[in-house]
């Protein structure tokens, strides 16, 4: 149920964010026209089925999290509820396409760093998954669950607005610079929100909570932090007869 919003909350407008997640489909395009789109027009596309499957299923997840906003501003609460039952499909394939996608990009060669290379896609699933989660487990209060499902389409911004950066904005590709460009910007999102929510009184913690999950994953990336146990963890991963 819609929960209220008084003259004097300055909170976030949620029946309007499924227009500003549209911008999620512009971060897209423009990182990864370099890599994927632009190889369609020059005729260089030679992508294994596992490029399209990942790329089908975050497509799928962007546009619920354009179509579910939406539908609460026009009142059609009964699709909105049906169409969110797709999310219980969608979200485990989109699992399934970037554990495909990472396995097929290693070619089974375990290589010095393994581990520490893998929190950059493990750091998407947990925060989604995380925030997934408690949406679903607060599916009945609102305040808490738009926030939640906003946080799962923050997490899309840094591999996209990460790729533009590092292809397009720097004069050479450098991953960690143009990394460290990024995370500077969602940090600042992130603030931003916080700063605007501070004065609610339900579901203001989600976005803390999000910024503390991305900076640890930040850390362990940034230091190329990783033990035995993890390392042994990424060379099974490899290993397997998955792709």
């Amino acid at each position: 149920m819609k929960e209220p919003i008084t003259k004097k909350s300055k909170g976030i407008k949620f029946d309007k964010v499924g227009y500003y997640a549209i911008g999620l489909i512009v971060l897209a395009f423009l990182g990864f026209w370099p890599t994927y789109f632009s190889k369609f027009f020059d005729g260089t596309a030679n992508f294994n089925s596992y490029f399209h499957f990942h790329f089908a299923m975050a497509s799928m997840w962007i546009a619920l999290l354009i179509l579910q906003p939406i539908l609460i501003k026009k009142k059609k609460f009964s699709i909105h509820r049906k169409i969110g039952k797709l999310s219980f499909m969608i979200l485990p394939l989109f699992f399934v396409s970037v554990i495909l996608l990472k396995h097929s990009n290693l070619g089974g060669q375990v290589t010095e760093g393994l581990g520490a290379s893998l929190w950059l896609q493990l750091k998407d699933l947990v925060i989604i998954g995380t925030m997934f989660t408690i949406a679903i487990v607060n599916k009945r209060n609102m305040q808490i669950h738009a926030r939640a499902m906003i946080a799962t389409g923050i997490v899309f911004i840094e591999p996209t607005l990460g790729r533009f950066v590092i292809l397009t904005v720097l004069p050479e590709p450098d991953f960690m610079l143009g990394l460290g460009i990024t995370v500077i910007i969602m940090y600042l999102l992130i603030l931003s929100l916080i700063f605007i929510e501070r004065k609610q009184k339900s579901g203001r913690w989600v976005f803390p909570l999000l910024l503390g999950l991305f900076m640890v994953f930040h850390y362990l990336i940034f230091f190329q932090v990783s033990f035995p146990l993890w390392d042994s963890i990424a060379e099974w991963f490899v290993k397997l007869p998955i792709t």
